[in-house]
């Protein structure tokens, strides 16, 4: 993250408000390289680093994100920027002069990249095809460059490592290594540290856990010197030669770290130039960095930015990148390759010696993390919040750690090394047992392992509390600070349940020295108030949630808990519903258990009352619900019962967080748009004749009309692809859908198009999958034939169709199925294939923008 208009600073990204990036200016090119003359006009190495990165958004107590409304159209911003960046570079197309698909590239075979473990995480849950697509561009690298792969790690959750204490310090590196160890399946070389950030003790750390190299910015080196010699060489203006790694030796000089460097002015570029638009432009900048110095010698060309400038913040420009990699710089005779490669077989040969505090995105060290240095400010506002927020972190971190040592030596038999292994649950829960029989000082009984694992999960909410980007922007109150705020918050609630110590009251007061930009929240103590202590989740709350969606046969979505329907009677008197149950509550991560009743009455409307109280026993229930029961034929004495019986703070549609309760109104509505429905449908057949009237001689139709012929003629639109996608054998849909879009048109009507291609792209996706994976002869023809109505339908619908995932699976098609049916067609037929439907399936490719010429001449030589 570049600071505004800073001079020495190399964050080479373009940047938006909603990862971990700002908009800046482009800055001024930095002085010549030292020591240039040496390097060589051989084959240029050429490595492209991508630094791919979001911050954590899940909520602490449901461990789902929630709706975020500066993200529309998309949910969040993790499934946006993974919608215009992370699958388009898994699936970058390379296109012909007429935009047509030639080839489908996985950039992350080619780019030299790192993911945050937290994202990683995000996107294996989100999108397995693209995951797996990431691990196999490592893989793929690895076979083509002598077993090196292009991923390198990433310090666990973007902690500021020189701002971190020691402990945290090599917990977020191991952390990073055994995250990268799991997906990638070998040791990192390299790690990415969050925002470049480093000094003396990072160094010494990220050697005694056995990281190879680093990349960081010029302006980061102080001064070099060849190694074994004695005069060192200035540097401190950010001219130190990128084209060569460097060697830093630990304070001791018993250890070493290399370093890459990279090429500050054409990272720039990338990030804030128009270069990364056009893949001649590209190849232009990098060759206006090559020199002809001296034959014979290998030399590197690298340049880093943030990995989400290739589609997010620049839209369409992984194809660039595709054909650079695939066709531009193979054709100048450049190497693509990454940085472990390019080190084996040319180990440094010069020394450098850092400056004391550095970062990539701040002129000063790390202040942009610690205190008011100038960096970020936006419109005149402070960032006077940032030293105070720091110092309540650091003091909680404390805390939380004290609680941590002596509550866990009764369990374990080393607290410290437990937190370093506990990633291996985090990775894979399934581990849990194994890691507590593995670390524990005596066998522990069920309590003992909640205990335990309430420990670990309070220190992982330590850990999480410090991700950068809570600093990096203008106000506390931004989604970045109330999110870190969010984990302090949860972890203060783990230390209330393991120690029966009440921490949130002195970090509030703490807090209150942050004070913020907006009057509304005053300080750091009004942001924690309005924002973080409302989202935290009791599970009395989850159970009421639980209760109101019932009503509905809804379940919420979350990871975070499991709730299990022991009992539940539902009674309905009048207008009014009263569900009477028991539920046991249990939260995976740390092995809670809740056993709770609940009585719930819904007097219509929006107007819920839900009484929640742990399980009793069977007796005491039974006797709640007779009671409840017994007062059933009043409503008011209902209400009295449910709050004698379970106290008088019930919960009601407020208590739902904001995505919860929008589900909840749109249940609440549907039985009133459905009536609604039906009447405009029945005043749209009892007029059709006079709107037909109207439209034939040329009058216009009367809005209320007009409105109901709308409303029915798209309520057929949706049942009837509905029923076609339930149905899809099926013919007479597609009679019907024409006969809509026909009436639709002769009436004016608009009809609903986005909510009809969703249904429409789910038909297409299905039936081309199972021509790309799910192969059968015996059906293909028929296969075809609705691939080719379903598409005429979208023509004829002008339906805004996603082409993207179709035109993957079709050349995933060519590729696996009909290729190898078809080894020496046209001199042979295909196996399986008549030469008609071969014809048919081209001209769906031809539909779907691929470009198929190269079949298609064999079918038609005279073109």
């Amino acid at each position: 993250m570049m600071p505004s208009g800073s001079k020495n600073s190399d964050r080479p990204a373009a940047q938006s408000g909603h990862s971990d990036l700002v908009s800046d200016p482009p800055m001024q090119a930095a002085p010549s390289p030292a020591g240039a003359a040496e390097l060589s006009s051989a084959r240029p190495y050429v490595v492209l680093h991508g630094h791919f990165y979001q911050p954590p958004r899940e909520d602490p107590c449901l461990n789902r994100i929630q709706r975020q409304p500066s993200a529309s159209p998309f949910h969040d911003w993790n499934e946006r920027i993974w919608a215009e960046c992370y699958r388009p570079n898994a699936f970058a197309r390379v296109l012909d002069d007429q935009g047509r698909v030639v080839r489908i590239v996985n950039n992350y075979e080619f780019l030299s990249f790192n993911f945050g473990p937290t994202l990683l995480s995000w996107l294996e849950e989100h999108d397995i095809e693209v995951y797996q697509r990431i691990l196999a561009g490592d893989r793929l690298s690895a076979e083509r460059l002598e077993g090196h792969g292009n991923a390198i790690a990433q310090v666990y959750n973007h902690v500021i490592l020189p701002l971190a204490n020691e402990r945290d310090k090599y917990t977020q590196i191991r952390w990073g290594i055994a995250d990268f160890q799991h997906r990638f399946g070998r040791h990192p070389q390299g790690m990415w540290l969050a925002e470049t950030a480093i000094d003396a003790a990072t160094v010494t750390a990220l050697v005694e856990c056995g990281i190879r190299f680093v990349i960081l910015a010029p302006s980061q080196a102080q001064r070099i010197r060849p190694l074994g010699q004695t005069e060192w060489i200035e540097v401190s203006q950010g001219q130190i030669d990128p084209r060569r790694p460097y060697r830093c030796f630990t304070p001791d000089r018993e250890g070493y770290l290399d370093i890459f460097f990279f090429d500050g002015p054409i990272s720039r570029d990338l990030g804030f130039g128009d270069i990364v638009y056009s893949t001649y432009s590209l190849a232009e900048r990098i060759r206006s960095a090559l020199r002809s110095d001296k034959e014979g010698e290998a030399y590197l060309i690298n340049c880093a930015t943030d990995g989400e400038t290739f589609g997010h913040h620049k839209r369409g420009v992984e194809r660039t990148l595709a054909y650079a990699f695939c066709e531009e710089f193979p054709r100048r005779g450049w190497q693509v390759g990454n940085y472990s490669h390019f080190l084996s077989q040319h180990p440094p040969t010069w020394e450098v010696q850092l400056k004391p505090v550095t970062a990539w995105s701040c002129a000063h060290g790390v202040g942009r993390w610690s205190r008011d240095c100038g960096c970020g400010a936006v419109g005149g506002w402070h960032q006077r919040w940032r030293q105070p927020l720091r110092e309540a972190l650091n003091w909680l971190r404390d805390q939380l750690a004290e609680i941590y040592e002596t509550e866990a030596r009764a369990y374990l038999r080393d607290p410290w090394l437990a937190r370093d292994r506990y990633i291996e649950v985090i990775l894979d829960r399934e581990r849990c047992d194994a890691f507590l029989q593995e670390h524990q000082s005596h066998r522990l009984t069920a309590e003992d392992r909640v205990q335990v694992l309430r420990l670990l999960e309070m220190q992982r909410y330590s850990q999480l509390m410090f991700t950068s980007c809570g600093w990096f922007f203008e106000e506390l109150s931004r989604p970045e600070g109330v999110q870190i705020l969010r984990y302090a918050a949860r972890a203060i609630q783990l230390a209330a349940a393991v120690a029966d110590v009440n921490l949130e009251e002195e970090f509030l007061q703490r807090l209150s020295k942050a004070p913020s930009n907006l009057d509304l929240y005053r300080d750091g103590k009004g942001v924690y108030c309005a924002l973080v202590r409302p989202s935290l989740i009791s599970p009395q709350r989850l159970v009421a949630q639980h209760a109101m969606f019932s009503l509905f046969n809804g379940i919420p979505r979350s990871q975070g808990y499991v709730l299990d329907q022991v009992d539940q009677e539902r009674l309905r008197i009048g207008g009014s519903t009263l569900a009477i149950g028991r539920v046991k509550l249990t939260f995976p991560t740390t092995r809670e258990e809740h056993d709770l009743i609940y009585a719930m009455l819904h007097l219509g409307g929006w107007d819920f009352q839900c009484g929640v109280k742990p399980f009793a026993g069977r007796r005491l229930y039974e006797q709640i619900k007779v009671r409840l029961l017994a007062g059933s034929h009043s409503r008011v004495q209902m209400i009295l019962t449910l709050q004698e019986l379970f106290g008088p703070e019930t919960f009601d549609l407020n208590t739902l967080n904001d995505e919860d309760r929008q589900q909840m109104m749109r249940w609440l509505t549907q039985d009133t748009l459905d009536r609604l429905g039906q009447l405009y449908r029945q005043t749209y057949l009892d007029n059709y004749g006079v709107l037909m009237a109207f439209r034939a001689d040329g009058l216009p139709i009367p809005e209320e009309l007009l409105a109901a012929a709308q409303i029915t003629l798209n309520q057929r639109l949706l049942s009837s692809l509905r029923a076609m996608e339930m149905e899809e054998g099926k013919r007479d849909h597609l009679l019907e859908l024409r006969a809509i879009v026909r009436e639709a048109e002769q009436l004016g009507c608009q009809l609903r198009r986005e909510e009809a291609a969703r249904v429409l792209d789910r038909l297409l996706q299905r039936g081309m999958w199972h021509l790309a994976h799910a192969f059968e002869p015996e059906t293909f023809g028929e296969q075809l034939y609705n691939l080719e109505e379903w598409l005429q339908l979208a023509a004829d619908l002008r339906l805004p169709i996603n082409l993207d995932r179709l035109q993957e699976l079709y050349l995933t098609a060519l590729e696996r199925q009909i290729g190898p049916r078809c080894p020496a067609w046209p001199q042979e037929d295909c196996r399986d294939i008549s030469a008609e439907n071969l014809h048919r399936l081209l001209q769906v490719g031809q539909r779907i923008r691929v470009n198929v010429n190269a079949w298609l001449r064999h079918l038609h030589p005279q073109n």
